[in-house]
């Protein structure tokens, strides 16, 4: 007797569910509120780390020139050059080490976390913000703080690699870390004053 088996079910690999993927950034997103005041806490000990750092270390090697990322209004190729050549080599292992790969490294995605959390706990204060759907925040939270982000790395990468390689420094190359410096404070204003926007709004309407 021949015993017939049934036959395989033919399997169909799932594809991404980019909506189930988005649902889940969103709801990540609108969670961050919560967290508000940790994150701004982690924010501000990483960046006071970094200023002493700045202060008590990095401009005893360059002699006394600060650093290319404190130069909120850029500086000329010819500034870039003259606190390259007072690092030298090892004063530039040294930043690119203790700054760029290490405390730079986290401290953008952790600044734009923060920001994010403030946007949407200030913003839920007011009214026209509460009502809008939980996605449009988010987006909304995003679109403010994601700009600065990216100009942020871009200029860490743009410095960085002078600071690898000197030979790569000139004219053209600092010119364009020198924008981006700019580019980075300039976009990261942006979401500053959002927040402290919608703050004194919240501020009003509590009065």
């Amino acid at each position: 007797m021949t015993s017939r088996l049934p036959a395989k079910a033919r399997t169909i690999p799932a594809e991404p569910d980019s909506s189930g993927l988005w649902r889940n950034l969103t709801a990540t997103v609108l969670r961050l509120p919560r967290h508000a005041a940790a994150l701004c806490f982690l924010s501000a000990a990483v960046f006071i780390a970094m200023t002493v750092l700045e202060f008590l270390y990095f401009r005893q090697l360059s002699g006394g020139l600060p650093s290319l990322d404190m130069r909120y209004f850029g500086f000329t190729p010819d500034e870039g050059m003259a606190w390259l050549t007072a690092l030298g080599r090892r004063g530039g292992e040294i930043i690119l080490v203790w700054h760029y790969l290490t405390f730079d490294l986290l401290f953008p995605a952790l600044l734009s976390l923060t920001l994010v959390s403030l946007i949407l706990a200030t913003g839920r204060r007011l009214k026209n913000f509460r009502v809008l759907p939980p996605r449009v925040q988010s987006i909304l939270a995003l679109v403010l703080v994601l700009p600065y982000t990216l100009a942020d790395y871009a200029q860490n990468i743009a410095v960085a690699r002078l600071l690898s390689d000197f030979l790569s420094a000139n004219p053209d190359s600092l010119s364009f870390a020198s924008a981006l410096i700019v580019t980075k404070f300039a976009l990261l204003a942006i979401p500053v004053v959002i927040i402290a926007a919608f703050w004194l709004m919240g501020q009003k309407r509590q009065a």
